[in-house]
């Protein structure tokens, strides 16, 4: 066997929000040999989305270290490694996080004589921006599909602009697992699984959070739980303008209506109907066999990504659930989409470790990273993604790029933690206002 499948991996992961950091922490967990240690370091990329420590605390990841970084400050310490570089590098980030660090990396290991393999992917269901994402990733190593449906798009797109596609590798979502379920609980439980953005206007979301109240009310003898994914002033993945308990507030709830928070594979223990417009969530039950319902109450559409599940014979609407209908998914479909319910997720892995391990013992390391974006290809479109990263065209740091040189003082800290709450502010309050005023 060789000498990289049985030592102890260095292990890098960037991430930019919370359920990034949750994906590209478990996929290098999921990523290393079976017989392999592993030593995770995880780096947070600076920025409206930057996870809090209670949304660090509610993924359950622990990694052996972690700090907050610049793009750039993540750059230098991945050039500095010298002759001890990490084995894997998880890039757990946007499509234009991914494409601009890629060529950062690219500028930095000019020279090295070893790099890691890189690594990429996506947290959970594509539905949209499909070829915009895939083309930002190109040029990583691995670029993970969750799916046997989505390694097929992927190859697809790659080969139809004549791009390298092999890096497409099948896997599944890292997250899935847990118990089965067995049974109906005391009580019976339905879960409404939330999403930051989806819908996004006032109207739809609270026409959602009435049909939800309305559904404790006919059922009494019934737990009815709004799983709720971040607390207000907190960003996820998405920027939540209208989140679900401040709309709850002051409202007359009945005594078995709650709101929750907390680890999602812990809410679904005791989960018997889990419903959601188009949450990865809903990929999560079906892996448990969890009844799973996909809304149709808004329509089927693209901008709610709920088009996805067509076929998966989960649609259905507030008022057939009211009725007492129970979904039952489409195993063809299911096992299309990677849920892997028929107890092949165990093995889900083993050809993406099989490559890296091949890659790590590749003789002569491995040759420069080689994204299909390049000042040639994309000369109107790339330099503006590299410059929002403070990297110039060649994928170096621009001249008074944001980089910290040591760790922050107590005043510094202070200010740092003020300038990104007011930013926060900016982007999840008073943008969103100005937008509506717009649209007056």
């Amino acid at each position: 066997m060789p000498a990289s499948a049985t030592k102890s991996l260095r292990v890098a992961v960037l991430a930019d929000s919370d359920t990034r950091w949750k994906w590209g922490a478990l996929t290098a967990q999921r990523l290393a040999p079976t017989d392999a240690g592993i030593r995770l370091d995880g780096y947070l990329l600076r920025g409206r989305a930057t996870p809090t420590a209670r949304q660090l605390e509610e993924v359950g990841v622990r990694a052996d270290s972690l700090r907050e970084v610049t793009g750039v400050e993540f750059l230098r310490a991945m050039g500095e490694t010298g002759e001890d570089p990490y084995d894997i590098l998880v890039l757990a980030l946007v499509g234009g996080g991914v494409q601009a660090m890629l060529h950062g990396l690219r500028a930095a290991w000019a020279g090295a004589g070893r790099r890691p393999v890189v690594v990429t992917g996506y947290v959970g269901v594509v539905y949209e921006k499909l070829a915009d994402g895939l083309l930002l990733r190109h040029g990583a190593d691995l670029v993970l599909a969750n799916s046997r449906h989505d390694a097929d798009r992927f190859r697809a797109v790659y080969e139809g602009v004549g791009a390298d596609a092999s890096a497409v590798t099948e896997v599944a979502l890292p997250f899935l697992g847990g118990a089965p379920y067995t049974g109906e609980h005391e009580p019976y439980t339905v879960v409404f699984a939330a999403q930051p953005s989806v819908p996004d206007s006032r109207k739809d979301r609270t026409y959602l959070l009435n049909r939800l109240i309305e559904h404790a009310r006919r059922h009494p003898e019934r737990e009815v739980l709004l799983k709720l994914r971040s607390k207000p002033g907190e960003h996820t993945t998405h920027i939540e303008e209208l989140p679900y308990q401040k709309l709850a507030q002051g409202r007359d709830l009945p005594a078995n209506f709650r709101l929750v928070y907390g680890h999602m594979g812990e809410v679904l223990d005791r989960t018997d109907l889990l419903v959601t417009v188009s949450s990865t969530a809903a990929l999560e039950a079906l892996h448990r066999r969890i009844p799973t319902v996909i809304l149709t109450d808004l329509g089927v559409r693209e901008v709610l990504g709920n088009h996805h599940f067509t076929g998966s014979g989960c649609l259905a609407s507030w008022d057939q659930l009211d009725a007492g209908h129970r979904p039952v998914p489409d195993e063809e479909w299911v096992a299309r989409q990677g849920v892997a319910a028929d107890g092949t997720y165990a093995t889900a892995f083993d050809t993406a470790r099989e490559r890296i391990v091949k890659l790590l013992d590749r003789p002569g390391g491995l040759p420069p990273l080689n994204p299909y974006y390049t000042p040639e290809t994309a000369p109107g479109y790339l330099p503006g993604i590299l410059a929002r990263h403070h990297l110039g065209p060649d994928g170096v740091p621009l001249p008074g790029a944001p980089a910290a040189d040591k760790e922050p003082g107590p005043v510094r800290q202070i200010v740092r933690r003020a300038a990104r709450g007011a930013y926060r502010h900016g982007v999840q309050r008073v943008a969103p206002v100005i937008r509506r005023m717009g649209e007056l």
